[in-house]
Parts: C-alpha cells; structure tokens; sequence
C-alpha cells in the first residue's frame, strides 16, 4: 500500500489589486516557501495577518500549497 509524506508546504496571500481598465477584479499574489510542514491553520492565519499589514494591497484569501512524496 502507499503512503504519502509531507515533504514541503508554501503559503500565498492573494492580494486585491483593485479593478483593471475593464472594471474587473485585479488580484496580487505574495509566495512564501518552505512554510514550516508543522504549521498550523491558526499559525498560518497569525503570521499571514502581519504580513498583510506590510501590503500595498489588502487581504483577500491565505492558501496553503503542501507538497507530498508517495511511498510504495
């Protein structure tokens, strides 16, 4: 049976841009890498919080992109 282990998570601040010439909505991305993989949803939430106060733009939406190997 496989099995999958966490081997790297990242972070992205979708940021709103504003509107484009065409009144349609402009998002910003911030990446972050090697998010520690024992992180959790509140850590994430807290450090993405302060990060966002050192934007331009303001918050929209924090993702979490986590990277598995799969082990037979």
């Amino acid at each position: 049976m496989a099995t999958a282990a966490l081997i790297d998570s990242a972070m992205r601040l979708e940021l709103d841009g504003g509107l484009d010439a065409d009144n349609k909505p402009v998002v910003k991305y911030k990446n972050f890498a090697h998010v520690k993989t024992s992180s959790t949803p509140d850590q994430l939430n807290a450090v993405a919080n302060a990060l966002s106060g050192l934007q331009v733009y303001p918050l929209v939406m924090i993702k979490r992109n986590d990277s598995f190997a799969i082990l037979s």
